[in-house]
């Protein structure tokens, strides 16, 4: 069999079952058009089912927060929030056990990526398509987007399972160590970086107020360049803005330092609902067209059927 032959018979098996599906659409039409009264009921009673089930109250959102990782790296967390999206082998006394399965299901995590290569979140990687060999979007290895489902009707309970996750996640051993090991290094870093700015603004100060002169030159260290009359402060003043946003950024992360896992914002309700009321009703539809159809088999066929059973 050549490559023709091969596509051939693969046309003539795609066309055997369009025929078939035609076959099948072709009976339920007929069927439908006889037992309209069957059919009709079964659609009346799915659609009604499916009003009933995307009422307001019971309709399920998704909510998501970014976690920021103080110290603990990805596999850390991971190994600490596979209990939850499982809903296995998660402690009795954890705090969240109570909500997990019953009030939040489907916990999930999402990488952060940053494009820019700033340190700064750009956007979330929902569809998982980035890869980790890709250099232009990098996904961050200190932030994490959690997201889980709620339903309307437990929204008000969604600060106590904020709170409850947090307890339960910085609970975990190994993220607890990896913790104090970062804030040490974090707050030597902070201490440093409070330094080099004293000494750049004393630097900065001794430019001002004492001339310089070939005995006592002073030398920038970023190109090498000695001063001894000229007078170029716009390059003290880039030093200084850089070094200022560096010890804000130092600062902030300090700041938010305060478990081994926190969050850069509260629990965020996705407006859009999982499964929106119009692909409810359609999918209702068709098992109420389905089911209507397959009891109108039945009640045609109910002679063969009644003969075949006695038989």
């Amino acid at each position: 069999m050549n490559f023709f032959d091969l596509c051939a018979a693969c046309g003539r098996a795609i066309g055997r079952c369009c025929l078939a599906v035609w076959r099948v659409i072709e009976r339920m039409i007929r069927l439908t058009y006889k037992y309209w009264w069957i059919v009709l009921t079964l659609i009346i009673l799915a659609v009604a089912a499916a009003l009933y089930y995307t009422r307001l109250e019971n309709r399920t959102f998704k909510v998501n927060a970014v976690a920021l990782l103080n110290g603990p790296t990805i596999q850390q967390f991971e190994q600490a929030y596979t209990p939850l999206r499982s809903g296995l082998m998660l402690p009795p006394e954890s705090p969240v056990t109570p909500y997990v399965g019953k009030v939040a299901r489907r916990f999930d995590s999402f990488r952060v990526i940053d494009c820019l290569h700033d340190e700064t979140a750009d956007f979330i990687d929902f569809k998982r398509k980035i890869q980790p060999t890709d250099t232009t979007n990098v996904q961050m290895q200190d932030r994490l987007c959690l997201q889980f489902r709620i339903k309307t009707r437990d929204l008000h309970l969604l600060p106590e399972i904020e709170h409850a996750l947090m307890l339960t996640l910085n609970a975990n051993t190994a993220m607890q160590q990896a913790y104090v090991s970062y804030l040490r290094n974090l707050q030597a870093e902070v201490a440093f970086n409070h330094a080099q700015a004293l000494k750049l603004d004393s630097l900065t100060s001794c430019y001002y107020f004492y001339p310089a002169s070939p005995a006592k030159p002073m030398a920038y260290n970023g190109n090498g360049v000695n001063f001894y009359g000229d007078r170029e402060i716009q390059l003290f003043l880039k030093d200084i803005y850089e070094q200022q946003a560096h010890l804000q950024r130092w600062d902030y992360r300090l700041q938010l330092a305060t478990a081994p896992v926190t969050l850069e914002n509260h629990f965020a309700v996705d407006p859009k609902p999982v499964h929106g009321r119009k692909l409810f009703v359609f999918l209702f539809f068709l098992m109420g067209w389905i089911g209507g159809c397959l009891i109108a088999e039945l009640i045609d066929k109910r002679k063969a059927l009644s003969e075949w059973l006695k038989a």
